[in-house]
């Protein structure tokens, strides 16, 4: 299943649309909710400004009603349902993703998903959500045919490439796998030779997915640099970026430090957040 959080904001519309049209894709249903105050989901009728509590469950209706024609607008075919929850967003979006295989989200929001990609709720999520979380920036644009992944030796990483091989196959896509390195890692320009033998390297670390996915085309590319700035330029000739929730070298603290917020803030396309597999996908295997 794929849980798409909304709060009414633009952005949380588009994620319904990313999420519908990778439901259709994967063949998953999509579930989108809409987390509100418990306070107001529970107060009596007869409380003091109970008018609050009926104005915010009446906007929490008209906030899965638009979700909900967004979704049938969309020209493609999934099972989605809609439904309210309550509690404090992060917390809550955190245990529906227990037992989900995917959980998106818009890059901005309104109420309780205010300052999404730069306070709690969203480091919280990306970094604790037990399956991935892609965050959609904007509306789909044009399709390019590839999907970019960061890797670099981490087991976060490793589940990051799987994740964007599974992806890659589903779409019938070019899978970019990109290694960056960064300080000490670097080797002088002047030295082709070992390049290519560490391009070749990552080639060969790759072999287990491509057996999985024999009919994904891969492209294993190796960059000095930045982590964030590398990832950001490759993302904008991709479909979706994924990246690991932990890593070394230069992921080091990817979702607590500036790698994690340059990504998010400033990649094309949506951003996939992988810190391990799913119990939905285990239950696969």
């Amino acid at each position: 299943m794929i849980i798409v959080g909304v709060d009414g904001s633009p952005a949380g519309l588009d994620a319904v649309g990313w999420a519908v049209r990778e439901g259709a894709l994967l063949g998953r249903p999509v579930r989108i909710v809409h987390v509100m105050p418990k306070w107001a989901a529970e107060m009596p009728e007869d409380a003091p400004h109970a008018e609050v509590g009926r104005w915010m469950r009446g906007n929490a209706a008209t906030v899965l009603k638009e979700a909900t024609e967004r979704a049938a607008a969309e020209p493609v075919e999934a099972r989605v349902t809609a439904e309210p929850a309550a509690g404090d967003p992060r917390t809550t979006l955190l245990g529906l993703a227990a037992d989900a295989g995917m959980l998106v989200v818009g890059n901005h929001g309104l109420g309780g998903f205010r300052g999404l990609l730069l306070g709690s709720v969203a480091l919280g999520v990306a970094g604790y959500a037990r399956c991935p979380v892609v965050v959609v920036r904007g509306p789909a644009a044009v399709t390019s045919g590839e999907v970019v992944v960061g890797m670099d030796g981490s087991v976060a990483s490793d589940a990051a490439v799987g994740f964007a091989f599974a992806e890659a196959a589903a779409r019938g896509a070019r899978l970019r796998v990109v290694r960056v390195r960064s300080g000490q890692e670097r080797v002088l320009p002047s030295d082709p030779g070992e390049a290519a033998d560490e391009t070749r390297r990552l080639g060969e670390s790759l072999a287990a997915h491509r057996e999985r996915h024999p009919g994904v085309e891969v492209v294993a590319q190796v960059e000095d640099g930045h982590p964030a700035r590398v990832l950001t330029e490759a993302s904008a000739e991709a479909d979706l970026l994924v990246v690991g929730s932990r890593g070394r070298g230069g992921f080091a603290g990817l979702l607590l430090g500036s790698t994690s917020h340059a990504v998010l803030h400033h990649a094309s396309c949506p951003v996939a957040v992988v810190r391990g597999a799913s119990k939905e996908d285990r239950r696969r295997e």
